[in-house]
């Protein structure tokens, strides 16, 4: 049975795109919402750097070029269901897109979505220092910070329930042998995170950042610089929900480093000045003020607070992948990732928590 909330907003189409034969379940999509493409005149390129989910842009060739004349279908990855309310995924994309936020959804399917293409390039190491376009990153998480959902949806900060949903979903033991022994020498065991996770959480809870609609992984190819028209846009909305304000600052910022295992450093983690100024921009649109005083006080205090939810970021997304070292078919070390994540986590602990 189609669930409600595809039946109201979204194309449902009955339709699971297989692993192993990606290209004739794709053209079944583009037949349901787009059927006046001719098949034989449509290209079709398969991006390799997500982690979770192949993402596949779909041309139209040999007409003028022009945006609507490409779609993009996202296939979710192997058990990211454990990871992920795809039902609170759609709505939260369906809300933000009328606020001009998120891209339009085209049409929903088993293991998928469909959705508008969003024209320019993600950042990259390089790209997210440059102060014009940082600023226009700032602002754009601004706005949707001031995004309120419907009133039935409860305003707490999603941190410590996915935490611990991931620690629930980190297998005891690894179903892989050599996997299992990888863990025992990097993390000693579950029961281990699970402690530092309850030392954490006691920690951070205190903390006094206001509760807003954040996204959560902001990592550098989920934004969208277009030069042209001078704009940046979000994309990728797995995580979004209620969270800590400076945690969707922090998270950003820890992206900093980059995503290629062989390039990961913590030594682009930007510097204070840079992110007082990004905080600075930040606020300008949040609190929709230049008033200086107020903007330097309140900028002090998120930037204490951004420090501390560093560390929440790099636990969360270090148990996060070790779930994926378990479940996921995609080529990627994810044992290695959650080894660069936490060992950064526990390496910066005493520091960031000082603060």
């Amino acid at each position: 049975m189609t669930p409600q909330y595809l039946r109201d907003e979204h194309t449902f189409i009955p339709i699971e795109i297989e692993e192993n034969d990606i290209y004739s379940g794709v053209l079944k999509v583009l037949h349901e919402i787009r059927p006046e493409w001719p098949q034989e005149h449509i290209n079709l390129k398969v991006f390799t750097d997500g982690l979770t989910n192949k993402l596949i842009a779909c041309e139209l060739k040999h007409t003028k070029k022009i945006d609507s004349n490409i779609v993009l279908i996202r296939i979710y990855g192997n058990k990211t269901d454990l990871l992920i309310d795809r039902t609170a995924e759609v709505r939260n994309i369906t809300t933000l897109h009328k606020l001009n936020l998120a891209p339009e959804i085209y049409g929903v399917f088993k293991n998928g979505l469909a959705y508008q293409y969003y024209p320019g390039v993600t950042l990259n190491v390089d790209t997210v220092v440059d102060v014009k376009i940082a600023a226009l990153v700032a602002k754009q998480m601004a706005k949707m910070h001031k995004v309120e959902l419907c009133v039935d949806i409860k305003k707490e900060p999603m941190i410590w329930d996915k935490i611990e949903q991931f620690l629930c979903l980190v297998p005891e033991p690894f179903t892989n042998s050599l996997k299992q022994i990888r863990f025992a020498n990097s993390f000693g065991s579950i029961t281990r995170l699970r402690i530092e996770f309850e030392r954490l959480k006691s920690h951070l809870i205190r903390t006094e950042s206001p509760v807003v609609f954040a996204h959560n992984d902001l990592l550098l190819g989920n934004v969208i610089y277009n030069e042209s028209s001078g704009t940046v846009s979000f994309i990728d909305y797995e995580y979004a929900a209620y969270n800590y304000q400076a945690f969707d600052i922090a998270n950003h910022f820890n992206e900093f480093a980059g995503l290629s295992l062989d390039d990961m450093d913590y030594g682009r983690y930007p510097k204070k000045d840079f992110q007082m100024f990004w905080i600075r921009t930040y606020l300008e649109e949040y609190l929709e003020t230049t008033e200086t005083e107020i903007i330097l006080s309140k900028a002090e205090e998120i930037w204490k607070d951004t420090q501390k939810m560093t560390l929440a970021s790099n636990f969360m997304w270090g148990i996060w992948s070790l779930v994926q070292f378990e479940h996921s078919t995609i080529d990627f070390d994810f044992g290695r990732y959650a080894e660069i994540r936490l060992n950064r986590y526990f390496e910066s602990k005493d520091a960031f928590l000082s603060t």
